[in-house]
């Protein structure tokens, strides 16, 4: 098949997508399919183009197999919701312009209306091609508990964009159970939802010893860490974490913080101002020291605000498991994080923005490093059976194939 994948982000980008459709692209070039790729130039999650990427032309590029079109970009402030409004504008514009004339069978379409509104309908209705819509996040749900989306005409436009998006794709692709009813709400029809979970790299990401050239780069080696890698955003409630810092500031416990996002500027604030000497801010690492950066922890945490794990399954959960390490999941009961962590025995479920009892996990997990052992062994174990990019790549390839043969 001649495969087009529409998605915003893709390797170097930060961000969780973008390794994941690095990840599936080549995957669908190893089993015989043409993949092409309309992104755009790295940008996530400063908005800042890095300097090497700063032309004002579609750059084309053929990497590991796959064709790759990367749209150029402004660099604005990403905090401000107008300025990344106006970048989401110009990816649309040039999404559409590199694939006036591309020729393809069918196309998945892997990031928000918001970001692809444009070029989904260009292909779908204009070109006439089979489309795959994927749901990550849901809209406008998850733009509404942040504080986003906060006047009822924005949030009736955005549900207008992704209804339309999801009413005209051949089949809705979901991450979660947890979003059928949600996808269902927007128009959808049970049997044009199809569930696919995300996937990890486990080969790259694998168990190494804690004592590893990144922990002791940063004086890791010798203490009790907790990890938080990810995206430092408003949705994950990382002050709840800070908090849980100052609660075990007497415990010999260190916590690391790596990543970029919204929030850090007002987390270093918030730790600055109640004098956390056990709290460590890193940026984004490449992705080749990611299994190192795992490793480096003895138990590494992944949360969301109240309310949020409905709307979302964070990518680094699996990549949590795949490297072999302990996880606390701060989230919402019942939710498909919850009930994965649960279903691998992998970890620890606490309640969402509840300091005291994320602490009680990360105790529990220093006093027996034994439980915190055979709980990573499960999540490596978990992973591999159900989260490889493999088993992703032969998902998609059997939707695919019975979309273009409707």
């Amino acid at each position: 098949m001649r495969i087009l994948i529409l998605e915003a982000y893709y390797e170097p980008d930060g961000g969780p997508a973008a390794p994941l459709y690095t990840m599936l692209c080549q995957e669908l070039v190893r089993r015989g399919h043409h993949v092409t790729v309309l992104t755009a130039v790295p940008h996530y999650p400063s908005g800042q183009v890095p300097a090497g990427f700063r032309k004002a032309k579609i750059r084309w590029t053929v990497e590991t197999g796959v064709q790759v079109a990367r749209v150029p970009l402004p660099s604005v402030n990403r905090s401000k919701l107008a300025c990344r409004l106006w970048q989401f504008a110009v990816y649309q514009l040039g999404a559409v312009l590199a694939g006036w004339r591309l020729d393809f069978d069918v196309f998945i379409s892997a990031t928000p209306s918001l970001e692809v509104w444009l070029p989904f309908h260009f292909f779908s209705i204009v070109r006439n091609k089979p489309a795959v819509y994927s749901v990550h996040d849901v809209y406008p749900d998850t733009g509404i508990q942040l504080g986003i989306f906060r006047h009822k005409p924005v949030i009736r436009l955005v549900t207008a964009l992704e209804r339309s998006c999801v009413k005209r794709a051949a089949v809705v692709r979901v991450l979660s159970q947890s979003f059928v009813p949600r996808v269902k709400r927007l128009g959808v029809s049970e049997e044009r939802i199809r569930l696919i979970y995300d996937w990890v790299d486990t080969n790259l990401i694998v168990p190494l010893p804690k004592s590893n050239p990144f922990a002791v780069e940063h004086g890791l080696d010798n203490k009790f860490v907790v990890l938080y890698a990810g995206n430092v955003g408003f949705s994950q409630g990382l002050e709840y974490l800070l908090d849980t810092a100052c609660l075990l500031s007497d415990e010999h416990i260190h916590f690391l913080v790596v990543g970029e996002g919204a929030a850090k500027e007002d987390l270093l604030a918030k730790a600055n101002a109640s004098h956390l000497q056990n709290v460590t801010f890193l940026p984004f690492q490449p992705r080749e020291r990611l299994p190192e950066v795992l490793a480096s922890a003895d138990v590494s945490v992944v949360m969301l605000r109240r309310g949020m794990g409905f709307n979302s399954l964070p990518s680094k959960t699996l990549s949590i498991l795949a490297s072999g390490r302990p996880i606390i999941v701060s989230i919402d009961e019942g939710s498909d994080t919850w009930n994965l962590v649960e279903r691998s025995g992998a970890g620890i479920c606490v309640p969402p923005e509840s300091p005291e009892r994320l602490a009680e996990a990360i105790k529990t997990l220093k006093q027996n490093p034994a439980l915190g052992e055979q709980m990573g062994q499960n999540g490596r174990r978990y992973a591999l059976l159900h989260h490889s990019p493999e088993s992703a790549a032969e998902a998609f390839e059997s939707l695919l194939l019975e979309v273009t043969t409707q």
